[in-house]
């Protein structure tokens, strides 16, 4: 039996662990970006090399599930680790497109099985009460790790091996730690249960399909910026520094509000919570388009931006295990990390042809408009009377 002690490390080592995850993209995406736009990569091909990670995500997705039910959580979270640590030693020793475009996916391969098997042991361990403040750390840690990534990009003037080491020396320290965790299994899929195979992701769609819509459109949010905010800054004549000042500004702005959201969204229900900040989101991203001359001003609107929509995965996640029966709850987070990969692959790419097509605001315009799209499909979402979700709500 675990005890508490127990728990509490393991939920200590789990948290770092998508920290170091959060660090690892966060870094990539616009360090990557500006030395391909440096070495006169067009915008385009840009997007499509930042799209490579989640590339990688979406290839890895369905075949994560299996090992995870056999092996159990941890080797899974190890495998998963060690890919990102050794792509990281990788990086930097040949500057080539298509070299990074397959390091940048395998990283994608293994952030995503060590966030389905982190996800799924934090929200199958964790008391529905508390679930969306653990939930809420999760995102917390992983944001931080967010934040801290891109302002790595200054120290590139002293050499480029520096991010990637650190990055490779903070994943060692954690797989060492990982090492003393005891190992533990998902639930096993109910035998009564008339869902097999392909069909539990069409029930998980039927049941949670506005569960799974936040982590698409966090994907898009999430890779547009990183991926092409920096090419579209660079051509509208900010310089680097202010991309590593105002690239942190939305991360940091979602560290404010995780956890107040997710505790938030434990009283006052997952749905509420998702419409209020998709609107804020909206009108942030909107008044970005006529603000893009001021640095300063962009500087607030992404931070608010942040404080919104920077919790929408971690909520998103929440609000799934919410609808779900446990044994679902494996294929929901696949699904959710398919969504995800989706979001971040049509992101930067799109966003990459509006820099070369469009003028003022082009980037912005697509991320409003994307918000706008599922703030309109959670607001008509109506909950079922037999969700569990709708149950804790009425018994309360």
């Amino acid at each position: 039996m675990t005890t508490m002690n127990e728990m509490r490390y393991r939920f200590f080592v789990l948290v770092s662990i998508v920290f170091i995850s959060g660090f690892s993209q966060g870094m990539l995406l616009p360090l990557l970006s500006i030395l391909l736009e440096q070495a006169g990569v067009s915008s385009s091909l840009n997007g499509l090399n930042a799209s490579a990670l989640y590339i990688g995500i979406l290839l890895a997705s369905p075949f994560i599930e299996a090992p995870v039910r056999k092996f159990g959580y941890k080797p899974a979270i190890s495998v998963g680790l060690l890919l990102v640590m050794f792509s990281m030693l990788f990086i930097p020793i040949w500057q080539a497109f298509w070299f990074w475009f397959i390091l940048r996916m395998i990283v994608g391969i293994g952030d995503n099985l060590l966030h389905f098997a982190t996800q799924l042991w934090i929200t199958t361990t964790t008391p529905i009460e508390k679930r969306g403040r653990n939930i809420a750390i999760y995102g917390f840690a992983f944001g931080l790790g967010f934040a801290a990534g891109p302002m790595s990009t200054r120290l590139i003037e002293y050499s480029v091996m520096i991010p990637f080491m650190i990055a490779f020396a903070a994943s060692l320290i954690t797989w060492t730690l990982l090492l003393k965790i005891k190992n533990n299994w998902p639930e096993n899929i109910d035998s009564s249960s008339s869902v097999r195979g392909v069909f539990r992701y069409f029930q998980v769609i039927k049941i949670a399909w506005v569960a799974l819509l936040p982590s698409l459109g966090y994907g898009f949010l999430e890779a547009s910026l990183h991926g092409n905010f920096p090419v579209y800054a660079l051509r509208t004549g900010m310089d680097i520094s202010a991309v590593s000042i105002l690239l942190p500004s939305f991360v940091i702005g979602s560290l404010v509000f995780q956890m107040p959201l997710g505790m938030l969204s434990d009283r006052l229900g997952r749905k509420n919570i998702l419409v209020f900040i998709l609107a804020i989101g909206f009108v942030c991203f909107t008044a970005a388009i006529f603000a893009e001359a001021s640095v300063p001003l962009l500087f607030g609107l992404f931070f608010v931006a942040g404080m919104a929509v920077g919790s929408l995965f971690s909520l998103s996640i929440t609000y799934l295990a919410d609808l779900l029966p446990a044994y679902l709850l494996p294929t929901g987070n696949i699904l959710s990390g398919i969504f995800f990969g989706i979001g971040s692959i049509i992101g930067p790419y799109l966003g990459g042809y509006f820099i070369e097509w469009f003028g003022q605001g082009s980037l912005f315009y697509g991320i409003s408009s994307m918000l706008l799209i599922l703030f309109l499909s959670t607001l008509l979402y109506k909950e079922k009377s037999h969700s569990p979700v709708y149950q804790n709500q009425e018994a309360n």
